[in-house]
Parts: C-alpha cells; structure tokens; sequence
C-alpha cells in the first residue's frame, strides 16, 4: 500500500462532472479552477499519490462522495489558452501559463454521501481551520489533514 503524503478535497458540480463521470473515465484533468489559492494548492502542495476527497457541490445534499488519487504533477491548464472555453485567460501565455491543474484518477464511490450537514456535526473534531466548513469560504480545492481525512471517512 502506497503511504500518501498530503490529503485533499476537491469540489465538483455533478451535474459539470461527478464521481459516476471519474469511475468512467478512469482518470481526468482538473480544469478550469480559476482562484488563486486553489490553484497554487495543485500546483505547489499536490504530489503523485496525494489522496482526494471528492465532494459534490452546488446540489442536494452536498457532500464527499467518493475518493481518488493524484495521478499527475501539476501542468499549465489548457482551457487557459483555448479561445473558445469558459476557461479562456487572455492574459495567460504559454511562456507564463497563470493557471494550473492535476490529474484525478477514480479510487471508489463511498457507499453513501457523507452530506456537509453532518460534516458540520464534527466541527469541533475537524477544527476551526478546516476550509469546507467556515462560513463564507468557496474554495473549490483545499487541503484535509491525515486525522481530518481519517474521520471524515469513518462517516461513511
């Protein structure tokens, strides 16, 4: 068994991309994130190997759905470049590429949703500092500590 050695949750719409679309695929880019702090999680803390939560947002419930690995080194984000995506950063060059991403590759669908309302319920476990579940916070990549990761995944 590979010893991993950071930990992450990575937000996705299902109806954009779900969990059932990653088993499919096998494997996926991350694309499209366009905030500074998340990309610069994929781009300088993720490694080969890393442990995903995979979260499905902006539905009913939302919740961690299932896991998955980092499967690349981070590389310059194509959609950045392609004039014809939603993703399209005029500023962005080749030369100095402004937008990041990893590949995702499916591990297991969790035989429930862990929905965030019960999420919340392990406040005080998870702490303050756990991204997902301070108020206001958006970030669509964030990073899970090894005892966050272990007790998130006893709730399925």
């Amino acid at each position: 068994m590979t010893t991993r050695r950071r930990y992450w949750l990575m937000k996705s719409e299902p109806d954009a991309f779900s969990i059932d679309d990653l088993a499919r695929v096998g494997t996926e880019p991350w694309t499209g994130v366009r905030n500074y702090q998340a990309r610069n999680f994929m781009r300088n803390g993720m490694h080969v190997g890393d442990g995903v939560l995979f979260y499905h947002s902006n539905c009913t419930p939302p919740g961690i759905v299932g896991t998955a690995t980092v499967a690349t080194p981070a590389y310059p984000d194509p959609t950045q470049f392609d004039r014809k995506s939603h993703y399209f950063d005029p500023k962005a060059t080749q030369e100095e590429p402004r937008w990041f991403n990893v590949d995702v590759a499916f591990e297991r669908k969790l035989s429930r949703i862990i929905p965030l309302d019960e999420i919340r319920e392990h406040r005080d476990e998870l702490g303050e500092e756990f991204e997902l579940i301070r108020r206001g916070s958006r970030l669509s990549v964030l990073p899970v500590s090894a005892a966050q990761w272990k007790l998130l995944l006893s709730l399925e």
